[in-house]
């Protein structure tokens, strides 16, 4: 027998009301009479026809182990709930499910989510990030415009950034026009180099004559000859009063490169390790990765992917490129409060 809504209930008690008899009403409505029956006594006893208050199940954990499986997880979240669940025993005696431990979770407002992805910071790191912070948290905008900020990133044709996600039916996981094919290894890929500064890009550089390997990846000298030499000293040059940000890569910091910066003159800017959140140009490769994400028909060789990533850089809005040199006190900021430790940049 089907279930009547709460318009049909009305509709029901109302026919009742009319003088209709709970037979006529019971065929009208498709139910069984014992059904009209009891709901014309449940409108003349509580005067509504809404469902009355049940006891339900008896909850098979007691408030004292809601709190502990609060605590646990608030001490330890990566703890999975089948395991805390294997170690919590009912009222039954018996341990509870998962599903248990996750509602108790998500009663006290914790739930099961991706987490953020950081570098590994050691003591040294984080004091070191906090006393880069502590240094500069004063600067104004007119400091920081006198930066150069700069990075290389790699990108790849068979990129995800894990947020794609597909609708289907139950048991067609593997059906073709639900899997998304992906190359083990990204596929074909170019490394890139650029700088931002206030109202102003510098670069692109895709880098030549590189492949996979430590010997055939980006060295001291390829970063002098492809980058120093053509594109950040004649710039600097331009603009003597900047000053190079540069991370602490290898290429970076051989002194094949310090020993050259010196002999041009170039100023640098120390930089704490493991701290890509203090570099604003990380979230304009995130933008130009979504741009290229967005191009249509997508890259499939790295001269497609070189040409989609040149032409993303070109439209880069300036707007974008100040608005991110200009969140560097909040960054700033972001690091002392966290006492050296991760931030959400």
């Amino acid at each position: 027998m089907p279930r009547l809504s709460t318009r049909d209930r009305e509709r029901a008690v109302g026919r009742l009301q009319a003088g209709q008899r709970p037979a006529q009403v019971a065929a009208a409505m498709g139910v069984a009479i014992s059904t009209i029956c009891r709901l014309w006594v449940r409108y003349n006893t509580h005067g509504h026809v809404l469902d009355t208050p049940r006891s339900g199940r008896p909850r098979v954990t007691t408030p004292r182990q809601d709190r502990v499986i609060h605590r646990h997880h608030t001490r330890e979240p990566f703890t999975p709930a089948a395991e805390t669940g294997r170690n919590t025993l009912g009222r039954h005696g018996a341990p509870v499910s998962g599903q248990t431990v996750r509602r108790r979770l998500r009663e006290r407002g914790l739930y099961c989510r991706r987490p953020a992805t950081q570098p590994v910071l050691t003591a040294r790191h984080r004091q070191q990030r906090l006393q880069w912070a502590r240094q500069r948290q004063h600067w104004t905008w007119r400091q920081w415009r006198d930066v150069l900020f700069t990075d290389e990133s790699r990108y790849c044709i068979g990129h995800a950034d894990g947020r794609i996600r597909v609708w289907r039916r139950r048991n067609q996981r593997f059906a073709n026009n639900n899997v998304q094919q992906v190359n083990a290894w990204g596929g074909p890929s170019i490394m890139v180099w650029g700088g931002m500064q206030l109202n102003l890009l510098v670069g692109p550089v895709v880098f030549r004559n590189i492949g996979a390997g430590r010997g055939n990846g980006v060295t001291a000298a390829r970063y002098i000859q492809q980058v120093l030499e053509p594109a950040v000293v004649p710039h600097i040059r331009r603009h003597p009063n900047l000053t190079l940000q540069q991370d602490n890569a290898r290429p970076h910091t051989a002194r094949l490169t310090t020993g050259y910066l010196q002999q041009q003159g170039i100023r640098l800017m120390g930089w704490p390790s493991m701290s890509p959140d203090l570099n604003p140009i990380e979230h304009l490769w995130d933008h130009i990765q979504r741009e290229i994400d967005a191009t249509l028909p997508r890259p499939t060789t790295a001269q497609e992917l070189e040409q989609a990533f040149v032409q993303a850089w070109g439209n880069v809005n300036v707007q974008l490129v100040n608005r991110l040199i200009r969140s560097m006190p909040a960054r700033c900021r972001a690091v002392i409060d966290a006492n050296g430790g991760h931030t959400h940049y």
